[in-house]
């Protein structure tokens, strides 16, 4: 009976996933894709985070599955999409971020913010609100996308590093 406990520590971290162990519910090492062991149950454990992939979060409209017609389709969402400019004048920005788990930070992504997702979004309308308010319409239609984009993966990437997330932004489009 030890012997099968002891085997049932043997997992397999995936090409995409970075294995975290934990000791008694503390961090102890990170293990690299391929077959790895582990003290067995209680004594350790290990989560899989998708720590190589990149994620999209949309901000502004949203996929609709149609059943009825075997298609996808895409829905304004303008509590999200509709912001003030610095001149008072109120603009509809629908936006997709491109994140991914830092090498570095998966220890950070997984025990300091607890709905990742939600927290990568609330913070990118939230930078976006900023750069679209200290803005002036005239360029916001004309052409500041790059400026815009550039400014609000900054003001994400600042404001994630202090909430130490282990979450890298790397595209606003």
């Amino acid at each position: 009976a030890v012997v099968v406990w002891g085997l049932t520590g043997f997992y397999r971290v995936q090409s995409e996933e970075k294995g975290i162990v934990q000791r008694f519910g503390k961090y102890v090492r990170d293990a690299d894709p391929g077959l790895n062991y582990h003290l067995p149950w209680p004594i350790e454990s290990v989560q899989l985070p998708k720590a190589l992939r990149v994620s999209t979060i949309t901000i502004g409209m949203t996929l609709i599955d149609d059943a009825s017609r075997r298609n996808r389709t895409m829905r304004d969402v303008p509590e999200e999409s509709l912001m003030l400019t610095g001149d008072e004048n109120i603009v509809d920005v629908d936006f997709t971020v491109l994140w991914r788990i830092k090498p570095d930070g998966v220890g950070n992504f997984l025990f300091n913010i607890q709905n990742p997702e939600g927290t990568v979004k609330a913070v990118a309308e939230s930078a976006m609100r900023e750069v679209i308010g200290r803005s002036q319409i005239q360029p916001i239609l004309t052409g500041a996308r790059n400026t815009i984009e550039q400014g609000v993966q900054e003001l994400m990437q600042k404001t994630l590093d202090s909430y130490g997330s282990g979450v890298m932004i790397t595209q606003v489009q």
